[in-house]
């Protein structure tokens, strides 16, 4: 494969810098914004300028652009210094390309495009407390009652549930057969009554997580994507896209950042970067980022034959998580007494190693855990036996609970 950009992809490089150099909001431009005004403003500069969501079609808010002109945006945004806009991650990197291949037209015609320009927010409600990693255990119900569907239950871990606009979620209809068949899939507004949210508080003392509640919530049966019962596989389109859109994020800590500052701390009274254990684990940070790098690539070229995101992706997501724990930590330890200071104010590199640190259990969770992506690696990719699943094709009504 050749990784330098095609004389096409060249001059769509240039353009994108171009576009970007003249568009890029200035710190002027977002004085007294919060981050998420200052995500809203720049989303819609780029959807009115059609450069939102390239690689969508027309209709729904894209401009029908090549997976690697979306990639090549992407990579240039990174570096333009424009707002955060990690916000809009779920809606856009997981809802809307499950509204693209299971709404009606209506649907995908009005909810997409606000998608793209960041009028409306999403979340997924997916995980639930007795579940574990365990998605199609959830027990949240769904009770047809006429054209409506009312729903009782609990929803946790759900990231931006407190500020979302919409949630596309699966419930349980029909708890009397196996679990993976008596799932439907809907979206909710989340001003619906009858719904609650409550942020959980985290040790870095954010609360991005939430529980939230249903209490006899109706949502009417055309918010429902795919047939009844067919809510496990509208589900792995998501998650199969949730996989893609998080990867191996690092939450701002890569070797790079790492690497840095091993040359501006000293270990042993000589700068940290001439110990040859730092040395080699910096070695083992490179060949793994790079290793993800080119991973990343084979993806890249699946999407541009027309192929949607596999199971391939679980190798980001596994390791990227992983690694990212691991950077961070070394990192606090390369500062000594320091490591242990949160305030960006009065800490090297503005906290962004203790934040990192602190986050990244989560990452490990959030998406898949650890274990879920090694079964699936070993299971979808290595093509090993499955485990034993001793509730396979057993009712889910009949599955012991361990509850005495």
């Amino acid at each position: 494969m050749d990784f330098n950009d095609s004389p096409t992809e060249a001059a769509f490089r240039e353009e994108a810098r171009a576009w970007l150099a003249a568009n890029v909001p200035s710190e002027a431009d977002l004085t007294g914004l919060d981050p998420m005004a200052r995500a809203k403003l720049w989303q819609k500069r780029k959807f009115d300028a059609g450069w939102a969501c390239i690689r969508w079609p027309k209709e729904y808010g894209g401009r029908g652009a090549t997976p690697m002109e979306q990639v090549i945006l992407t990579q240039e945004e990174g570096k333009s210094g424009a707002p955060d806009t990690g916000f809009f991650m779920i809606g856009q990197g997981m809802a809307a390309p499950t509204m693209m291949a299971w709404a009606n037209e209506d649907q995908k015609r009005h909810y997409v495009p606000r998608l793209a320009s960041g009028e409306d927010i999403w979340c997924q409600l997916f995980s639930e407390p007795a579940g574990g990693s365990d998605l199609a255990a959830l027990r949240t119900s769904a009770v047809k009652d006429g054209d409506e569907w009312v729903i009782n239950g609990q929803k946790i871990w759900t990231s931006g549930a407190h500020y979302s606009d919409y949630a596309i979620l699966v419930l349980r209809t029909d708890p009397n057969v196996a679990k993976h068949k008596g799932l439907t899939y809907f979206f909710v507004d989340m001003k619906s009554p009858g719904i609650e949210v409550k942020p959980i508080k985290q040790i870095s003392g954010d609360s991005n997580f939430n529980e939230v509640y249903f209490t006899d919530v109706r949502v009417s049966d055309a918010q429902r994507l795919g047939a009844v019962g067919q809510g496990w596989q509208v589900a792995i389109t998501t998650l199969m896209n949730e996989r893609a859109a998080i990867g191996g994020g690092g939450g701002g800590v890569g070797f790079r950042q790492v690497y840095e500052l091993a040359k501006r701390v000293d270990l042993d009274d000589r700068p940290a970067i001439e110990d040859k254990r730092v040395r080699g684990q910096l070695a083992t940070w490179y060949a793994q980022e790079s290793g993800l790098r080119y991973t990343g690539y084979r993806s890249m070229s699946a999407l541009s034959r027309g192929q949607t995101p596999g199971p391939e992706n679980s190798i980001g997501k596994y390791v990227g998580a992983s690694k990212t724990q691991d950077m961070a930590s070394f990192a606090m330890d390369l500062l000594e007494g320091s490591g242990a200071v949160v305030d960006p104010e009065f800490v090297e590199s503005a906290g962004i190693f203790q934040g990192a640190f602190m986050a990244a259990p989560g990452g490990r969770i959030a998406g898949g855990t650890d274990e879920i992506m090694l079964n699936i690696l070993a299971e979808r990719v290595l093509g090993m036996p499955q485990d034993v699943r001793v509730d396979k094709g057993v009712p889910f009504n009949q599955v012991p609970t361990g509850t005495g």
